[in-house]
């Protein structure tokens, strides 16, 4: 009777320790004695960011382009011979046909594009995928892109061809030319991301900091441009075989040293 007692107490404090054991790794998210942890792993998805440099200055396009119409419809692009000059419907959807007598081919920026006395309307250009493309002197936004950026896109494009001058685009939004600053608040004004233009100066604190998803803006006291989409909006010709100063799109510069780097938060 002794022996049997002794035997049941001991197989009761084995049951308690087990227990134990295993209350033990529940409440502190271990294992119980005997068993082998499973690691946790976590996985971090990977942001695309755009490229803000690039050996090459080609940025001829040849593939499809179309045309964001004002009832919001989306159709192949193809300029007449009047008006603004461009290519043939078949030469813009990415076929080999020349243009026609009095326009001029995709690389071509069109022959009265600069003849503007301030911001002008400009067909929304687009192109299939998530770069931006050089085509007939503008930008064309990519269809996968955020509204917002394909609106900095398209309101850069106002003001190709304006000259370059000081202080322009500051006193208001609408001007005869602009400068770095003016051109970069003008874009972003565009898509509603600044009330009131910067100057270069002001851009090294806009936004957040470093080259965001879509969208880098370059500034130091002295000049301000941006990169959107792989294409650079940018007064100076530098890097740019054009050569030609104003608001145009440019390649991709080199090298960007000397400059903040912000963007948009989000873009």
């Amino acid at each position: 009777m002794q022996v049997r007692n002794v035997s049941a107490l001991v197989c009761s404090m084995m049951l308690l320790g087990i227990g134990a054991d295993a209350a033990q790794a529940a409440n502190t998210g271990g294992a119980a004695a005997g068993t082998t942890p499973t690691p946790t792993t976590t996985t971090k998805s990977t942001i695309h960011l755009f490229p803000v440099t690039a050996r090459s200055s080609n940025i001829a396009y040849k593939g499809p382009v179309y045309v964001k119409t004002t009832s919001g419809q989306v159709i192949p692009y193809s300029p007449t011979a009047t008006g603004t000059t461009g290519t043939t419907a078949s030469a813009a959807t990415g076929g080999s046909e020349p243009a026609a007598t009095g326009q001029q081919p995709l690389e071509v920026p069109p022959a009265g594009i600069g003849n503007a006395n301030g911001p002008t309307t400009r067909p929304q250009l687009l192109v299939p995928g998530t770069t931006a493309r050089y085509v007939n002197g503008l930008a064309a936004a990519p269809m996968s892109a955020p509204l917002s950026v394909q609106e900095i896109i398209w309101a850069g494009n106002e003001l190709i061809g304006l000259p370059y001058i000081y202080g322009g685009g500051h006193g208001s939004f609408t001007d005869n030319g602009y400068d770095c600053s003016g051109t970069v608040s003008f874009a972003l004004h565009g898509a509603s991301l600044l009330k009131t233009p910067e100057d270069s100066s002001e851009f090294e604190g806009y936004g957040s900091h470093g080259a965001g998803r879509w969208i880098a803006i370059f500034s130091n006291p002295g000049h301000a441009y941006m990169t959107v989409a792989g294409l650079r909006l940018d007064t100076s010709s530098a890097d740019d075989p054009s050569n030609q100063q104003g608001p145009r799109w440019r390649p991709l510069r080199h090298a960007n040293s000397g400059y903040r780097v912000r963007h948009p938060l989000g873009l």
